[in-house]
């Protein structure tokens, strides 16, 4: 249920904040007092289109809001905890800058206009003025009464099916049509993807083959080095460096007590040194022992090497991209082979695809024609009680031409405006009177049957008056009793009817033009409906009609 609105500088509304709540609210104000303003407003809270004109001259930017209560409303709550944002409350906002740009809020997370139009479908229901030239489209027809029936989720499921269905047919087309083509295609990736299994490079593998190959061709030189270095260090037959300096150690050691104080620095580093040789020498034999000499090892490395830049070379690679292509070709071969390379495969699943999409649309078309003589019995009862007793109203369900995403029918709704007239569809009602009250009737039927409790209604009444005009009101009353409906409207007849009123005033302060909006106490609604009933100069006999109407309705109402 919607609960607030907030407008700040949007068309010729400065700033204000309207509390709302159940039942029917009736809206109603002078011609050009605004009333467009507050249902535009709510529109671009729920995605519609904007446009930089709609900011307050003088303004840089329109902010809007609108809060719904969503305790009872399981589809909105679901949409927003699948999106991770709070769901205990929900407020849309827009902000509209003069350039004509536009940003969107979702309970303070920044959000796309799209996402504004999806959560308003579970949010609210605004019928305008100009429905009932929706209802000449019998798109339209099949929608309503699709609605009606309650089975959104099948025909959902039928469309996707049909997708499916489409999607595979073209798939079985393109290789019909690119059969040469294909097979070509797939015996040369069949013959690429057998050599790269044979070769089998491992991904890490490249680098690994590279670095023993390095270590095996140069195991010979490692070899003879580190033993050079080793006879350097201690040589077998005294010329190493370890046995000279024992030497210089010894030999320095045995000088007179004095000379060896002298030397006992140089004596101290000679002593470290030869440790430091030693240590050097142990590590070189140790390097020299784990040098590996495997000539039949290199040359398998080498031969191995060779292949993989050999097949590298024939795919314009680099050797390292090797596993990469053979997973991308081995891929597009499966896919070919398991999808659209394999002609009897695609067709069995084409086959498939139709039979599901006809059991599936046979189904639903069953359920179309149950709900059809439901709803045409629910619109007639709503003709009767709108004075179009006489009338006929009838819900054709027919044969499509061809299938379609929604399935095998075309609905229309048929009206025999007169006795002995045949039905005709809605498109040849000649009278617009009639038309208004029949697209009114339906809108009705369509609302009660709707999981959304809060309607709007836009001068749905026109063409109306009279008695006729006092039984839309009660209409209305009727679905604001389990819900929420604001309605638009210039009749007083409607507005007695309504729990609440709020009235639209427009005027002119220092040469801007200004409208506030407010709700009505009893005799603000009196003061109203005599201004709707008799014009802007209010007698006491249109007071006191007024005064009558409203207590009439009330009365009525309990």
């Amino acid at each position: 249920m919607l609960t607030e609105l907030a407008i700040r500088d949007f068309a010729i509304v400065d700033h204000l904040e309207l509390e709302l709540g159940g039942g029917m609210t009736a809206i109603t104000g002078e011609t050009g007092a605004g009333k467009s303003i507050l249902l535009g407003a709510l529109g671009l809270c729920l995605g519609e289109r904007a446009d930089a004109g709609s900011v307050r001259h003088g303004a840089e930017r329109a902010d809007l809001s609108a809060r719904f209560d969503i305790r009872e409303l399981p589809a909105a709550r679901a949409w927003l905890a699948s999106r991770e944002l709070p769901a205990d409350d929900c407020l849309l906002r827009r902000v509209v800058t003069r350039a004509g740009r536009s940003k969107a809020w979702i309970n303070g997370q920044p959000a796309t206009v799209a996402d504004l139009r999806a959560l308003g479908g579970h949010l609210i229901e605004i019928h305008g003025q100009h429905a009932h030239q929706a209802l000449l489209a019998e798109d339209t027809h099949l929608r309503l009464l699709d609605d009606f029936a309650g089975h959104g989720e099948t025909v959902a499921e039928l469309a996707e099916t049909f997708r499916a269905w489409r999607e595979a047919r073209r798939r079985l087309k393109r290789l019909a049509e690119d059969g040469d083509e294909l097979r070509a295609r797939r015996q040369l990736l069949r013959y690429q993807v057998e050599e790269l299994d044979q070769l089998a490079l491992a991904d890490d593998e490249l680098a690994g083959l590279e670095a023993e190959q390095e270590a095996l061709a140069h195991a010979e030189e490692r070899l003879r080095e580190a033993q050079f270095a080793v006879e350097c260090c201690d040589g077998e037959e005294g010329g190493g460096a370890l046995p000279l300096l024992n030497q210089a150690v010894t030999r320095l050691s045995a000088l007179p007590g004095s000379d060896r104080g002298a030397l006992a620095e140089a004596l101290g580093m000679l002593g470290d040194a030869c440790i430091q040789v030693e240590e050097a020498g142990r590590e070189l034999n140790h390097f020299a022992a784990g040098v590996e000499l495997d000539p039949e090892r290199l040359a398998r490395v080498e031969e191995r090497l060779g292949e993989v830049h050999r097949i590298a070379r024939k795919h314009h690679v680099p050797p390292e991209e090797l596993p990469a292509l053979h997973r991308r070709l081995a891929g597009e071969l499966a896919e070919l082979d398991g999808g659209d390379g394999d002609l009897e495969a695609l067709t069995s699943e084409v086959e498939s695809l139709q039979a599901r999409w006809r059991e599936q649309a046979e189904a639903v078309s069953a359920a179309r024609r149950r709900a059809a003589e439901r709803f045409g019995a629910a619109v007639q009862e709503q003709l009767a009680f709108l004075a179009m007793g006489k009338a006929s109203f009838a819900v054709e369900v027919g044969d499509r031409e061809s299938p379609a995403p929604e399935g095998l029918d075309r609905v229309r709704f048929l009206i025999s405006a007169n006795p002995g007239q045949p039905a005709r569809p809605l498109a040849k009602v000649a009278s617009g009177g009639e038309l208004s009250r029949i697209s009114l009737a339906i809108q009705v039927v369509a609302a009660r049957h709707s999981t959304i409790p809060s309607l709007v209604f836009d001068e749905v009444d026109v063409g109306v008056s009279g008695a006729t005009a006092e039984i839309v009101g009660q209409l209305l009353r009727r679905l604001g009793v389990d819900g929420q409906v604001l309605t638009v409207t210039h009749l007083p007849q409607v507005a007695a009817q309504a729990h609440q009123h709020l009235h639209i005033a427009k005027r002119a302060e220092d040469d801007t033009t200004l409208t506030r909006m407010a709700h009505l106490d009893e005799a603000g609604r009196v003061g109203e409906l005599a201004r709707m009933l008799g014009g802007m100069t209010l007698t006491d006999q249109t007071l006191a009609h007024a005064r009558e109407m409203l207590d009439a309705s009330q009365r009525a109402s309990h």
